[in-house]
């Protein structure tokens, strides 16, 4: 049973995300903020942009995946922004999304570990078995520690309780216990020697081996949290992707690409729905923005 329910909880995460990409993907041209510097542009050391150069619109552009990837790495590995702006959380909230990634790691080399034993490749059975213990203990217990730090922060500072909503406390109530409940399983499992036997039943569909009643309330909680994060902001990377690539970066010309034809679209099929006097619903973006002469005159509903 508790098979079933692994099986479903990953497919919901995966399907859902999939859904949430393809929904972001497809939504109606954003609004580029092109704050400088961008940094796929040569010049951002200094603050620069393209538009810099005299025609430039008539010279090749020039961009360096390296800028992209530095700045990319420095948010998702080091969270910089908050480093940069809220030093205090920083040092509460690096090493929780640190224990994140490590289970992450965890959950890879578990894998891993079970293939290595279905297949028999004994020469990498110690190297992956002392890798799973470190990276699975070491994320045990910053996930245990700086979740609950985080939900005290949450409650004792007025700042972050004033915009804090209840979500914001259950979800690191809920993270808090999938991870306590995951220390009571870890007692029963000092070296995840366990979790990889039933990993292995999981990849071969065979039966799972017996496991406590405390395991068995973790794998329940776990697999409730992997069905219920895809609906919530705690996977805003993939929101965050989006902000800065097709948002903050997004910087490309826009007469006679893509993005033209689909703001050419936009204004001539997309109708005006807001709800207000100069409105008229009937007419397109393009139709609402030229209704006035060049005197200034509208025509107004009234």
């Amino acid at each position: 049973m508790l098979n079933l329910l692994i099986y479903a909880a990953v497919a919901i995460f995966v399907l859902v995300l999939i859904a949430k990409f393809v929904k972001y993907s497809t939504m109606p041209v954003h609004l580029r903020w092109e704050i400088y510097p961008v940094p796929h542009d040569p010049r951002h050391e200094h603050g620069g942009s393209y538009y810099e150069e005299v025609s430039w619109w008539a010279k090749p552009r020039q961009k360096t995946l390296a800028g992209e990837l530095k700045e990319m790495l420095m948010e998702m590995l080091f969270i910089k922004r908050i480093f940069t702006y809220k030093r205090s959380l920083w040092w509460l909230t690096y090493p929780f999304h640190t224990g994140i990634y490590l289970i992450l790691l965890w959950f890879v080399l578990l894998f891993v570990s079970a293939l290595i034993d279905i297949f028999a490749v004994e020469v990498l059975k110690m190297p992956a078995y002392y890798l799973t213990l470190i990276v699975g203990s070491i994320a045990i217990v910053l996930l245990l520690i700086f979740s609950l730090a985080l939900l005290i922060r949450r409650i004792s500072d007025w700042e972050l309780r004033n915009y804090s909503s209840f979500l914001d406390y259950f979800n690191l109530i809920f993270i808090f216990a999938v991870v306590a409940t995951g220390v009571l399983a870890w007692q029963k499992d000092v070296d995840f020697t366990l979790a990889k036997n039933y990993m292995k039943a999981l990849i071969t569909f065979s039966s799972p081996p017996a496991v406590s009643l405390e395991t068995q309330v973790h794998i329940v909680l776990l697999s409730l949290l992997l069905i219920y994060l895809p609906f919530t902001k705690m996977t805003h990377f993939l929101a965050k992707w989006f902000t800065y690539h097709k948002i903050l970066w997004e910087d490309e010309p826009v007469m006679g690409s893509e993005m033209d034809e689909k703001l050419k679209k936009y204004l001539t099929q997309y109708k005006v729905k807001w709800s207000a006097p100069h409105i008229d619903p009937n007419l397109s973006w393009a139709e609402e923005a030229t209704k006035c002469d060049l005197a200034g005159r509208c025509e107004v509903k009234l």
